[in-house]
C-alpha cells in the first residue's frame, strides 16, 4: 500500500494544491503598478495583502488540496481536513502565541491522514441509533481527535523539529553547488516516475525559514522569496535556463529531424509542446517524447540541468515561480529576482547546445522520436478524445480492471487490480507517449495536457450502463479506413461497417470471442457470431476466392468457440501477393442495423491481437441493460 505507487498518487496530490500559487504571484505583481496615479493609493496594499495571505494559508491550502488528492475528490475528507488544521492551529496558538504554528508539515500530515480516514472510514458501520455518524460522516469525527492528539504531540516536539528543519537548510545550505546540483538532477529523475512534487514539497516548503516585515514566519524556498527573503530562489532559478529553452531546443530538433511525409503533424504538436514549455513551464510532453526511446539521453539531460542549476548558483541569481518555470512567471516575478537578467543568456546558450546535441544524437542513433517512427502518435486530440476514451479503456484493461482513475497535467496515474493485462501497443496506439509500471498494480500512462480531460471521459464511461464490444486486430500490418479497400463491394459498405488491414504477416487470429459459423471453401473467408449476436465476416485478400485455397492453411473448423488472439488460419503472403487483387484484408459486421454506435482507433501500424482498434456498442445489448 505504501510503495512507490502510494507516493506518486501523493505527489499528485500535493500537485493539486499548487495551482493556487499562481494567483499569488498575480497579486504581488499587480501589487507593484503605479496605483496612486490613477488615484488609488490603497490598491497596492490590498493586492499585497490578498497575495501574502495565500502563502501565509497555504498549509490549510495544502491540507485540503492533499486530502481532496488522496480520497479521489471526496468533500468529506477536505472538510475533515479544514477541521482538522482548525483544531490544530488554535489548541498550539493557546498553549503558546509564540510556539508551534501551522506549516506545511502539519498541512501535509493532517491532510495524508484525512485522505487515509476516508479510505478506511467509508464504510464504516455504527450502531442503528448512531448511524447517521457511520460512513464518511465519521471521517471528520475521526480527524477532529487526531487534529487535538497531533497538536499536542507537536507541542511537545515542535521545538526540536523546527530546529532539524534548520539544520537540514543549513546542511542543504553548506553543500553549495553540489546540493543545487544534486536538487536539480533528482528532480528531473524524479519526474519519470511522477514523484518529483515530494522533491519540490521539502526544498519549496520546507528547507529554510524566514521572518517577514510582518513578524509572520515562512518557510521554504518559495513562500520566502515571495516575503523578501534575499537568500531564497536558489532552488528555482536554475529550472528556468532548462524549461525556458532547453526543452523548446529539444522539439525542435525532434521536428527537424521527422519524416518529411510527418512533419507538418510532428511541426503541429511540437511547436504546441515548446510553446507550452516556454510560456507555462510544462516539460513533460518533450521529455517522454525521448525519455523512453532514449533512456541514456534524459540522463544526460538530468545531469545537465543539474549542471545549469550549480552554474546559476554560482553566479549569484535569485528567481522563482509559484507554479513553474516558464517566461510568464519570469516576467511577473522579475521584480523580486536578483540578476535574473542573467538567465536570458544563460538560457539561449543551453538551448544552442540542447539543439544540436539532439539533433545529432537522433540522427546518429536513429532514435524513433515522434516523427520518425512507423506510427505517429501525434493526432488532433481535441475533438477525439471522447471518441477514443472507452478504446483507452479497454485497453487498461477494462472497468473490472480499474481500482483508481487519477490524472495530473501531463498522465494518467492508475491502480488497476492487474496491471498485466494493459496492452502498452494499443495505447501507443491510442496516442500515449509512454506507460510507466511502478509495481502492486500501480500504472501511469503519459497523454500529455489532455490527460485530465481523458479521465473524465473514462470516468463518465465508466458510470454509464452500457455494454461495448470491443474488438482486436485480426492481423500484423496497417489498419485502414474499409473505404481504401480496392473493392466497391466492401469499400461501400455493401457487406457490412467495419475496416481494414494490410497484413505484412500471413497469419489471421479472432478478433472477438465468438463461434465459427462459416467458412468459405476456399478458405479465405470465416464468419464469427458473437454472443450479443453480431454477424463478423474476415475477408482474407481481394479476388482470393480464386486461389481455390492455394496458400491458405484452415486452423479451426465449424462451430469451434474461440476467443480473441486464437488463431484461425496461416496463409502465404508471397502467394497472396502473387495471385489476389490487394492484400487489404476487411473485417466487416454484416449485420450493422443492430449496431447503435462505432469507434475505430486511429488508422496506424498494429499488431496481431492487438486489442482497442474498433468497438460498437449493440441495440438490443444496451436497451437489456435499460429494463434492468
Amino acid at each position: 500500500m505504501y510503495g512507490i505507487g502510494y507516493l506518486q498518487r501523493l505527489g499528485r496530490a500535493m500537485m493539486l494544491p499548487m495551482t493556487v500559487l499562481p494567483a499569488a504571484a498575480i497579486f504581488l505583481m499587480l501589487a507593484r503598478l503605479p496605483w496612486d496615479s490613477f488615484g488609488w493609493p490603497q490598491v497596492p496594499e490590498l493586492l499585497y495583502a490578498a497575495g501574502m495571505a495565500i502563502f501565509q494559508y497555504i498549509p490549510y491550502v495544502f491540507a485540503i488540496g492533499i486530502a481532496l488528492g488522496m480520497s479521489n475528490q471526496t468533500a468529506t475528507a477536505g472538510m475533515a481536513a479544514l477541521t482538522g488544521m482548525f483544531i490544530f492551529q488554535i489548541v498550539t496558538v493557546t498553549y503558546d502565541p509564540n510556539g508551534v504554528q501551522p506549516s506545511m508539515f502539519a498541512g501535509a500530515v493532517i491532510g495524508i491522514i484525512s485522505g487515509w480516514a476516508h479510505d478506511r472510514f467509508k464504510s464504516f458501520q455504527l450502531p442503528e441509533f448512531l448511524h447517521f455518524f457511520g460512513g464518511s460522516r465519521f471521517v471528520p469525527l475521526f480527524m477532529s481527535v487526531v487534529a487535538l492528539v497531533f497538536a499536542w504531540v507537536m507541542i511537545g516536539v515542535g521545538e526540536g523539529l523546527r530546529s532539524w528543519a534548520a539544520s537540514a537548510g543549513t546542511l542543504v545550505y553548506s553543500a553549495g553547488g553540489f546540493g543545487i546540483f544534486l536538487y536539480g538532477f533528482l528532480h528531473r529523475i524524479l519526474v519519470a516516475f511522477g514523484l518529483h512534487h515530494l522533491l519540490n514539497n521539502l526544498f519549496w516548503f520546507q528547507v529554510g525559514q524566514y521572518e517577514g516585515a510582518d513578524g509572520a514566519v515562512y518557510f521554504g524556498d518559495l513562500p520566502r522569496f515571495f516575503a523578501g527573503d534575499p537568500s531564497a530562489g536558489i532552488f528555482m532559478a536554475g529550472l528556468y535556463p532548462t524549461m525556458m529553452f532547453a526543452l523548446p531546443a529539444v522539439a525542435f530538433a525532434i521536428i527537424h529531424e521527422a519524416r518529411e511525409d510527418l512533419k507538418p503533424k510532428t511541426k503541429k504538436q511540437f511547436r504546441v509542446a515548446a510553446l507550452s514549455s516556454f510560456l507555462t513551464g510544462v516539460t513533460e510532453p518533450i521529455e517522454f517524447a525521448f525519455l523512453f526511446v532514449a533512456p541514456y539521453l534524459f540522463l544526460i539531460h538530468a545531469l545537465l540541468s543539474g549542471g545549469l542549476m550549480w552554474l546559476v548558483y554560482e553566479l549569484d541569481i535569485h528567481h522563482g515561480f509559484t507554479f513553474s518555470a516558464g517566461a510568464l512567471e519570469y516576467l511577473v516575478n522579475m521584480p523580486l529576482a536578483q540578476k535574473g537578467w542573467l538567465l536570458l543568456p544563460i538560457g539561449i546558450a543551453t538551448g544552442l547546445i540542447y539543439y544540436v546535441m539532439f539533433r545529432w544524437s537522433i540522427r546518429r542513433f536513429q532514435l524513433a522520436t515522434p516523427g520518425r517512427e512507423d506510427a505517429t502518435r501525434l493526432d488532433d486530440w481535441a475533438g477525439d478524445i471522447p471518441y477514443r476514451a472507452p478504446l483507452i479503456l479497454q485497453a487498461l484493461g477494462g472497468k473490472e480492471n480499474m481500482v483508481r482513475l487519477e490524472a495530473c497535467i501531463t498522465r494518467l496515474r492508475l491502480t488497476l487490480e492487474d496491471d498485466r493485462k494493459v496492452d502498452v501497443q494499443s495505447l501507443r496506439h491510442l496516442g500515449a507517449a509512454g506507460v510507466i509500471r511502478l509495481g502492486g498494480g500501480h500504472v501511469q500512462v503519459v497523454f500529455g495536457t489532455f490527460s485530465e480531460l481523458i479521465r473524465e471521459e473514462i470516468h463518465k464511461h465508466m458510470q454509464m450502463d452500457v455494454q461495448q464490444v470491443q474488438f482486436h486486430s485480426p492481423v500484423q500490418g496497417r489498419m485502414i479506413p474499409l473505404e481504401e479497400v480496392d473493392d466497391p463491394i466492401f469499400a461501400q459498405r455493401l457487406v457490412g461497417r467495419g475496416v481494414a488491414f494490410i497484413p505484412d504477416k500471413g497469419e489471421l487470429v479472432a478478433p472477438v470471442q465468438g463461434k465459427i459459423i462459416h467458412i468459405h471453401p476456399s478458405m479465405h473467408a470465416i464468419g464469427l457470431l458473437t454472443k450479443d449476436g453480431l454477424e463478423v465476416l474476415l475477408h482474407v485478400g481481394i479476388n482470393t476466392s480464386q486461389m481455390e485455397g492455394k496458400g491458405f492453411t484452415l486452423l479451426v473448423k465449424m462451430g469451434d468457440e474461440v476467443s480473441p488472439g486464437q488463431p484461425l488460419l496461416k496463409f502465404h503472403l508471397p502467394t497472396l501477393k502473387q495471385h489476389a487483387k490487394s492484400l487489404a484484408t476487411p473485417m466487416v459486421i454484416t449485420n450493422s442495423d443492430i449496431v447503435k454506435s462505432w469507434r475505430f482507433a486511429p488508422y496506424k501500424v498494429v499488431k496481431k491481437g492487438q486489442a482497442a482498434v474498433m468497438s460498437v456498442v449493440v441495440h438490443q445489448r444496451e436497451n437489456k441493460g435499460a429494463e434492468k
